[in-house]
């Protein structure tokens, strides 16, 4: 018969596991680390692949929030796997390339249109914005300080809503303007009654006004003046009005001297007239040869009519039917003369004006068209 192989004694099994529990516990702390490591690792694992596969996500939208569990891996992937379609315009509160995580949260806001009407254009803005003020920053449009905006800045807006801006332009501009001028009347004695002279001459003044104008979309919708200067007084023009009673003409000294006395003022100077001569011719003479005939020594030489010595400035021969002998008059242009003589060639309404020097009387000639007032025996003093 063949051997037969000799099994191992109890002995030796009870010292194999002698040697095991020995080296077990040698190495005891070696063991511990690996354990732990182990149990570690594997809920790492099972942590990622729970992160990876399974993500609780609410989604806002429409006005509706979901709750989903999804295993997509970034924003846009979990709306496109839940339907959700964003406009050109609409806005996520994550963005959509950002990483999902566990309990994230997308909110959608919808853009809707407005239309923005400023600066004479109409443009329509899509927004997420809540009012007013958020659709103007988006449209990049910016507001003066005395424009106007319909609806309000902070007015909530929904979708078609219009927001109207009214520029609003305030300008100050100053102009001017003609004052003007007064004219004042004032009587005048000496100037005949009926007559006018223009004493001093108007002159318009200059004002200056401040006004405010208001503009609203370029169109001019307010003014109002806001200061008024006198830039130059305005001048007034003087008008004199004659109050003096023109004399009756006279023909003859009888009439002369029946008529009323009447107050006339020439050369500053008020006094009465008897009458008044128009139309007067003027020649003029001397004392010597050439005028009477006479010369230096000759008897009565330089003695008028009336017995007086002629003298320049003073002495004039009339017709003593026209101008009683001894009578002073004011000859217009010429001044104050008394009739002391007479002549021949003197008649009617024409006198003969005495000078000292023959030539100058020569010079002098015939004048006509003079006028000459009739005063009287006596001669107007100065007031």
């Amino acid at each position: 018969m063949g051997d037969i192989p000799v099994q191992g004694t109890h002995e030796e099994s009870l010292s194999d596991m002698s040697y095991a529990w020995r080296w077990a516990r040698a190495h005891k702390k070696v063991l511990l680390s690996v354990a732990v490591s182990a149990l570690a690792a594997v809920g790492l694992f099972s942590a990622l692949m729970y992160g990876t596969q399974f993500k609780r996500v609410s989604i806002v939208a429409d006005g509706n929030t979901i709750e989903v569990v999804t295993t997509t891996e970034t924003v846009a992937d979990v709306l496109e796997e839940q339907g959700v379609v964003l406009g050109e315009h609409d806005e996520s509160s994550l963005p959509l390339t950002s990483r999902l995580k566990h309990g994230a949260a997308v909110e959608i806001d919808r853009a809707f249109p407005v239309s923005v009407t400023a600066d004479g254009k109409s443009v329509e803005v899509y927004t997420t914005g809540a009012n007013v003020r958020d659709v103007l920053n988006e449209a990049g449009v910016t507001l003066g300080e005395l424009d106007r905006i319909e609806p309000a800045l902070d007015e909530r807006l929904t979708a078609s809503a219009d927001v109207k801006i009214v520029r609003v332009q305030r300008v100050v501009e100053e102009t001017e303007h003609t004052l003007p001028f007064e004219t004042v009347k004032q009587e005048d004695k000496s100037l005949l009654k009926g007559k006018e002279k223009v004493v001093q001459q108007g002159q318009e003044g200059v004002l200056v006004k401040q006004i405010e104008k208001v503009f609203e979309d370029g169109v001019l919708v307010s003014e109002q003046v806001l200061a008024r200067t006198v830039e130059q007084e305005s001048l007034a023009k003087i008008v004199a009005i004659g109050t003096k009673v023109e004399p009756k003409p006279v023909t003859n000294a009888v009439a002369v001297l029946s008529a009323e006395t009447q107050e006339v003022t020439l050369d500053g100077m008020t006094f009465g007239v008897k009458g008044v001569l128009k139309n007067v011719t003027l020649t003029a003479y001397s004392a010597g040869l050439a005028s009477t005939g006479k010369q230096k020594g000759d008897k009565g030489y330089g003695i008028t009519a009336s017995g007086t010595t002629v003298s320049e400035g003073r002495t004039i021969a009339v017709d003593t039917n026209v101008i009683p002998m001894g009578w002073w008059v004011y000859i217009d242009g010429v001044g104050f003369r008394r009739a002391e003589d007479k002549g021949s060639a003197i008649k009617g309404k024409k006198i003969d004006v005495y000078f000292d020097s023959e030539a100058h009387a020569h010079k002098f000639g015939t004048k006509k068209g003079y006028t000459v007032y009739v005063i009287g025996p006596k001669k107007p003093v100065a007031n």
